[in-house]
């Protein structure tokens, strides 16, 4: 699966039209709630947690065309709970956006 860097960009210009400021606005909120949801899965203290808070990644990443994230978010749900692999790709994605 490729990574798109303009996906959510576009995905934003597609909502709120040509505003880059509001773009750029919404990038930021999308980046933070991103780290959060990553921070919850972390603090997870069971597996119903750690799914619950994977699901709520993948649902954001989904909601702004971050496919790469929401896919890895995926796995991270239907997988192990604090799976270090997982964290890692997770972390390297939330990178690079």
């Amino acid at each position: 699966m490729a990574y798109d860097p303009g996906a959510i960009d576009a995905t934003l210009a597609a909502a709120v039209g040509d505003e880059p400021a509001l773009i750029a606005e919404l990038r930021e909120a999308f980046l933070d709630g991103v780290k959060r949801g990553l921070e919850n899965m972390k603090s997870a203290g069971t597996p119903d947690a750690w799914t619950s808070a994977a699901l709520r990644l993948k649902g954001l990443a989904a909601s702004f065309g971050a496919v790469r994230l929401m896919a890895l978010a995926n796995e991270a749900a239907t997988g192990q709970a604090h799976d270090a692999a997982v964290l890692r790709r997770l972390h390297r994605a939330i990178d690079r956006l």
